[in-house]
Order: C-alpha cells, then structure tokens, then sequence
C-alpha cells in the first residue's frame, strides 16, 4: 500500500527550513543590537571586552570579540559574510552551521590570543573566515561529488579571501590572526564533521 504525503510532512520539512534560517536570522539580530548598546550607551566602550592576546581579560573576549565590531560599517561587512557563507554553511545542516561557528570562535579566538599581536582583537570575520574554510575543505574530507563542487565553487568567488590571512598584505588595522585562525578552526570542523564514503 502507498502512503501518500501529509500536511504535517510536508510542513516538517518547511519547519526545519524555517528553523534553520531562524537561528541566522537570530544570530544576525544580535549582533546588529549589541552593536547598537554598544554605539548609543557605551560609545564604543565595549570594544575593550576582545581579544587582548595573552592577558588574563583577554581571554574571555575569546567569547566576546564575535559579538563585538568597530562601528557599523565592520558590522556590515561581516554581516555579509556571514549571511553568503554562514548560509550556505547552514544550508548543509544546523549541526555543521553550530559545530562551524563554536570551532571558528574557539580555534580562531584562542589562536589569536596565543599568538595575536598585543591589540584588541574584535568582530565576527573570524567566524566568516571559518564558514570559508569549512566549505573549501569539506570537499577534501567528504570526497563527495556535491561537497568537491560546492567547494570549488567557493573557491571562485571567494577564493580572494584568503588574501585577508597573510601578514604585510591585510591592512595593519586588521587582524589577519583572527581570520587565520578562524580558518583553521572552519577545517578543524570539515575534519570532525566529515562523511567519507
């Protein structure tokens, strides 16, 4: 006997799209108000709460400096970012998108604090450096056709990034650490959430 689609099947799948984009929507939302406390209350006091690489209070700002940005245009650009790549990242699975997010905040913010130069590290590119090296990568891991295909894909139109990794060529205001670091930390997840055949 043949059962045929229901509603409620049908209304699961566009739950779980909705749920998805949601946690973006969400995750975006944040940011764009905190910036807002952060410019109306604090005058960008807040700013102080990144990454201050090796100091005892820098280390919590490996948890703060995603949130944090240097005046609305920083915020702009990475919301960007993390809207294409983040996206696209979340696209593939809740899963990927939290796993990526939390390795590029952790790798990419402890790797800045360890050998960031001594400066306030803040902003969400990080995190989009960690989307962009989760997706180029997960081809590598996955030896899928469609993950080899999105990766090159990526790889087209956001293959100029990684100029934003190398010292002398990313602008001294900044911080080339934090998006390496976030890199590594967006294949540190291609590596765990792999699914080879």
């Amino acid at each position: 006997m043949r059962q045929l689609p229901t509603a409620r099947s049908n209304n699961g799948i566009g739950g779980e799209i909705r749920g998805i984009f949601g946690l973006m929507a969400m995750f975006i939302a944040a940011l764009w108000v905190i910036e807002f406390v952060d410019v109306s209350i604090f005058h960008g006091g807040l700013d102080r709460l990144g990454i201050l690489p090796r100091t005892g209070s820098g280390l919590l700002g490996i948890l703060a400096a995603p949130f944090l940005h240097g005046g609305w245009d920083h915020l702009a650009g990475n919301t960007i970012g993390i809207l294409l790549l983040g996206g696209l990242t979340m696209a593939i699975g809740r899963r990927e998108f939290i796993t990526v997010t939390l390795a590029g905040a952790l790798v990419g913010g402890l790797g800045t604090w360890l050998f960031g130069r001594y400066s306030v590290h803040i902003g969400a590119s990080g995190l989009v450096f960690a989307y962009l090296g989760y997706l180029l990568l997960r081809g590598w891991y996955d030896r899928r056709f469609g993950s080899i295909a999105l990766a090159l894909g990526v790889g087209w139109f956001y293959g100029g990034m990684v100029f934003g990794m190398i010292p002398g060529i990313t602008p001294s205001h900044i911080s080339w650490e934090g998006h390496l670091f976030g890199f590594i930390g967006g294949v540190v997840a291609a590596r765990l959430l792999r699914q080879r055949r």
